[in-house]
């Protein structure tokens, strides 16, 4: 029964800073008996002044994130799922990245991801990811420890083709790291990471950031480790660390088996002519 780690981070303006919480947290999963690290979307640098962060995003190579990360993997021996980082594309657009590394520092795969956060909330809030970030066009999915896995990231979880897609290809485990806003995580979090795992029989891994960030917004927390069924197996509420769960590998086919959902399913005709 393979345990991973949780990073819940509360990620600031200085890229340096965040990739030693990320190293640190790598030795102490991996002194626990963690396989595999998970951290939140934009582990690497939060904030939303582009001005000030233009000259901190570089290309993934220059990644400061990236490379201590993969170095951490390596002395760790140890899988990190980064959730994402921000990097500069040969085009001079930025892409919202997820880089899974190997336990020997190897990049294994990378997801940008593909649905942009632009929204404006009741509250006054107004989000605009579009403005600088280029949308990924492709559907990722990796061997790891824990077998075939999805990559997806943040707002991507309120678009359902995504992970119909990934259950097709019988997924046993989704990521979904994310920066929720609070009104958004208040109302919709749970709900939607339930109802991922359980369309897919899948488990959901979602590591979140979390608390009042240095650029002045706030993040929901509550990373979530959630099993096939859609019961939940590990809710961080809102306080920064680690947290630790053991993956149950058997549980996927117990699952499908009693509830063929991803056997059973159909096309649907198309309406009209």
């Amino acid at each position: 029964m393979p345990r991973i780690a949780i990073l819940q981070m509360t990620t600031g303006i200085d890229p340096v800073v965040n990739a030693q919480t990320i190293v640190d947290a790598a030795r102490d999963a991996a002194a626990a008996g963690a396989k595999m690290l998970f951290t939140p979307e934009m582990s690497g640098l939060l904030d939303r002044d582009r001005a000030r962060s233009a000259s901190k995003i570089t290309s993934e190579e220059n990644d400061p994130t990236l490379r201590a990360a993969r170095q951490a993997a390596r002395t760790s021996a140890i899988w990190i799922a980064l959730g994402s980082i921000a990097v500069r594309r040969e085009d001079g657009r930025l892409a919202n990245r997820a880089v899974l590394i190997s336990d020997t520092g190897e990049i294994a795969a990378r997801y940008d991801k593909i649905h942009m956060f632009d929204v404006d909330l009741a509250t006054g809030e107004s989000w605009r990811e579009s403005n600088a970030y280029a949308p990924g066009e492709e559907v990722v999915t990796v061997q790891t420890p824990l077998g075939l896995m999805g990559l997806t990231i943040c707002y991507d979880i309120r678009f359902p083709a995504l992970y119909e897609e990934l259950g097709r290809q019988f997924c046993n485990v989704i990521t979904i790291p994310a920066a929720f806003t609070v009104p958004t995580g208040t109302a919709h979090w749970h709900i939607l990471q339930r109802a991922r795992a359980i369309e897919a029989s899948a488990f959901v891994i979602s590591a979140a950031q979390t608390g009042t960030h240095e650029d002045g917004r706030q993040t929901y927390g509550h990373s979530l480790v959630i099993d096939p069924w859609g019961e939940v197996l590990l809710d961080m509420g809102q306080e920064p660390g680690i947290g630790f769960a053991d993956i149950d590998m058997g549980r996927i086919e117990e699952v499908r088996r009693q509830l063929p959902s991803l056997a059973n399913k159909r096309n649907l005709p198309r309406s009209g002519t």
